[in-house]
């Protein structure tokens, strides 16, 4: 089982910071300093990147704060050769049908490049701008009838579907995707738990110390074989690796120094908001205190101070960084989807200095040609 590396496409900005540029803005007294916009010229020099340096595909959010996934990646795809695009998407926000025949269209138009992150929604508010009246609870129950009809459209035949939230009569494509996209979700409450099990190909978890992902990966695994399946696993983390330990922590020091007492605090309280339990989860890792924010040898919860979703980084030397995906690897992770401030000079980083590491233990191939990658004898 070799491990499957993703890097990620900051469509809603992108800096030398890890103050959200969108989220908490109206808290802040002053510019943000070192922002990127979300142009597409500078996200096609994180896709080329990514892709020369060997990552399988990039992970796209989705909301009201970002451009829109599914347009901007597939302009993107006209920038790249091989790279996939890990699409997040809301169900329930269009019909399953068309959602359907939209991946079925974007695999033709790429060739095969595309994979679908499924985003159930953890904030309401956000749900709201969106139209969406739902509480967390059916909004699970309405993604596990989307995600049937979707299935059942792929099938290559008309598909009926007699449910709460959707009544389908013949749904089709006029030629189901092939190859059909994996699917990736996430979710760490009790309704998310069996809707993973019967639909996902990868249960993608955020980067939790590795007791806590064993125990969430023994908890999927046990619902999909009550379902008769087999579901693979990810995770969700960012990185700073550098030459040494040392330069790689006064990186993440330097981070947090750019973190005053008053964003925090609007982040966290903005945070505290969200009904998702994983978020929940990420929030209790820290507390909201700068105190003792290595939780896990080499695992940095600094960034979810102010950051939703993600909040954890791998932070150490090339070798560290490899050791702890390794470790995750071990507990039956295959799918490792990466970030890090600013997404361009960290893919680099990671892409030069960890990736080698990881094909010398026989962890990762080549992306362009399937062979290992050298590693320098270091003469």
């Amino acid at each position: 089982m070799t491990v499957h590396l993703h890097w990620f496409l900051p469509t809603g900005g992108d800096g030398r910071t890890l103050v959200d540029r969108h989220a908490y803005a109206s808290n802040h007294t002053g510019p943000v300093r070192g922002v990127r916009p979300p142009d597409i010229e500078y996200l096609a020099q994180i896709a080329k990147a990514a892709e020369q340096l060997g990552f399988e595909a990039v992970l796209t959010p989705t909301g009201t704060w970002c451009e829109d996934a599914w347009l901007t990646t597939v302009a993107l795809a006209q920038h790249t050769e091989r790279l996939k695009f890990l699409v997040a998407f809301r169900p329930g926000l269009v019909s399953p049908t068309l959602a359907a025949q939209m991946a079925a269209t974007y695999q033709r138009v790429t060739r095969g490049r595309l994979l679908l992150n499924v985003v159930t929604g953890g904030d309401s508010a956000e749900q709201r701008r969106f139209g969406d009246r739902l509480d967390h609870d059916r909004r699970y129950a309405r993604t596990d009838e989307f995600l049937s009809v979707v299935r059942g459209v792929w099938s290559g035949e008309p598909y009926d579907f007699d449910g709460t939230h959707y009544q389908v009569d013949g749904g089709l494509t006029a030629l189901p995707p092939d190859p059909v996209p994996q699917l990736f979700f996430g979710g760490s409450s009790k309704a998310a738990g069996p809707v993973a099990a019967r639909h996902a190909d990868v249960y993608l978890t955020w980067g939790e110390p590795p007791a806590q992902v064993k125990e969430k990966i023994d908890w999927i695994r046990s619902l999909a074989e009550r379902e008769g399946r087999t579901v693979r696993f990810g995770i969700r983390m960012h990185t700073i690796s550098r030459d040494s330990s040392a330069e790689a922590w006064a990186t993440a020091h330097r981070l947090l120094d750019d973190l005053d007492a008053d964003t925090v605090a609007a982040a966290q309280a903005a945070l505290g908001r969200s009904e998702s339990v994983g978020q929940r989860r990420m929030l209790a890792l820290h507390g909201g205190s700068r105190e003792e924010l290595e939780i896990y040898p080499n695992l940095w919860a600094g960034v979810g101070l102010v950051r939703g979703g993600a909040g954890t980084a791998l932070v150490g030397s090339h070798a560290v960084v490899a050791d702890r995906i390794e470790e995750y690897h071990a507990l039956g992770v295959e799918h490792f989807v990466l970030s890090g401030y600013p997404h361009l000079e960290e893919a680099y980083w990671f892409g030069e200095g960890v990736i080698p590491e990881l094909a010398a233990r026989g962890l990762v191939e080549n992306a362009t040609t399937g062979a290992p990658v050298l590693v320098a004898g270091g003469r």
